[in-house]
């Protein structure tokens, strides 16, 4: 049974969207269609999801969970774009990273935290476009909590800061690391990444270019009656995707009015009405480049080509460290990383390619997998198999065209109703 949820609200502001499709997405559901309006003071938004293996939700405290995140989390908090939502803890230290990616970075990183005596609990990782970012969750070994020595904090920013340099790249490497909290990691990727332009296409002699118009997204812009800019998007579906898209709309300044998500057993298509939170349409062609750009690196972000492989088994300080060594001992390049232990376990996630952008020798991952152990290390997918999209012309569909014009809606509510 699926779930729709229209959303209704007297007072609508820049950023509710995103932080409805967060909730959602956080709670690993997946929206399957979608259908966003909002003018003037209020916003209508209906959502058709299911879990994370594609059942329809049944279950009625699940359902009202759902609810109960919404209305608090997505209700009339106060947007706090400028923190991006840390907030106070004291179980870890956060490390940001960005830079210039390349072969064995990431195990040269962990190498330098382990050698500090720093414990990894959580990571995620993603490159794209010759670039790297990472937000590293760490302890202190002897504690189990987070570190609050400056001096030693000062050192794991310069050493780190060392280890991303280690390039001739003229771009700046950057290393953050904030006071002990929580922030949505997900959209704090992003922001780094926009910061560090990797949106802008690289060529890089020796690698594997993306195939033009099968795997790559496809990204229109067209303006209607001097009102809206009318974005459409077709590209391979995946988890989190309607995320990614709102999250790069939404801290580029741009505002969704009307918009439809729809999704296939491999394609998404979806169609956005935005305007710049100044109220016009995107109006220079260097603007309308920069946001097709914009978001063809949002979708790609995450969209890791590669093999697909898994490590369960018992945590231990310098453990990511011994693995990735492994990995870059044998030619392997990780495109994208999920760290996370729980309960004195790691289960962690790396999708890797060779160091051309290839896929990785069938006998290669057998050694790596005897060093490491066959039943720590699992091969789960190989997405650079999955099936391409068949090239075709984008038609702007013009979805809503004037089916939303009532603004009568009074006082916030959420509203389930089954199919």
């Amino acid at each position: 049974m699926l779930v729709r949820m229209p959303l209704l609200s007297s007072v609508n502001r820049h950023g509710i969207l995103l932080e409805v499709v967060q909730v959602l997405t956080d709670m690993n559901l997946t929206i399957t269609k979608a259908y966003i309006s909002s003018d003037g003071g209020w916003f209508m938004d209906v959502f058709n999801v299911v879990d994370n293996d594609g059942n329809k939700i049944r279950d009625k405290e699940v359902m009202d969970y759902i609810q109960s995140r919404i209305e608090t989390s997505a209700g009339f908090v106060p947007s706090r774009r400028g923190s991006v939502g840390v907030m106070p803890a004291e179980e870890h230290t956060s490390i940001e990273l960005a830079g210039t990616d390349r072969p064995g970075l990431l195990s040269e990183v962990c190498a330098v935290l382990a050698d500090l005596h720093c414990n990894v609990v959580n990571a995620e990782i993603w490159t794209h476009n010759a670039r790297a970012a990472a937000v590293v969750h760490v302890t202190d070994d002897s504690i189990s909590c987070a570190i609050s020595d400056p001096k030693r904090l000062s050192m794991i920013k310069e050493l780190l800061c060392n280890v991303l340099k280690g390039s001739d790249d003229l771009k700046t490497a950057k290393t953050t690391l904030s006071a002990p909290g929580v922030m949505h990691r997900e959209r704090r990727l992003h922001q780094l990444m926009f910061a560090d332009r990797d949106y802008e296409r690289v060529e890089k002699a020796g690698v594997r270019a993306v195939e033009e118009g099968s795997s790559r997204p496809q990204v229109t812009l067209l303006n209607i009656e001097k009102d809206y800019t009318v974005v459409t998007m077709r590209s391979k579906d995946r988890p989190k995707l309607l995320f990614d898209i709102v999250c790069t709309l939404t801290d580029m300044q741009y505002v969704v009015f009307h918009g439809m998500v729809n999704t296939g057993r491999i394609e998404a298509y979806q169609e956005f009405y935005i305007r710049h939170v100044d109220g016009l349409p995107i109006s220079s062609e260097a603007e309308r480049v920069r946001v097709i750009q914009c978001l063809e690196a949002a979708i790609e972000r995450r969209g890791s080509e590669g093999l697909e492989l898994e490590l369960c088994t018992d945590d231990r300080l310098g453990l990511l460290s011994d693995i990735t060594r492994i990995f870059r001992e044998n030619s392997l390049c990780i495109r994208r990383a999920l760290i996370s232990t729980k309960g004195g376990k790691a289960k962690d996630t790396f999708y890797v390619t060779d160091v051309t952008g290839n896929p990785v020798d069938p006998k290669i991952i057998d050694s790596i997998r005897a060093q490491i152990g066959h039943t720590a290390l699992q091969v789960k997918c190989n997405s650079s198999l999955a099936p391409k999209l068949p090239h075709q012309e984008t038609t702007m569909g013009h979805f809503f065209g004037n089916l939303f014009k009532a603004r009568t809606f009074q006082n916030f509510k959420l509203i389930r109703s089954y199919s």
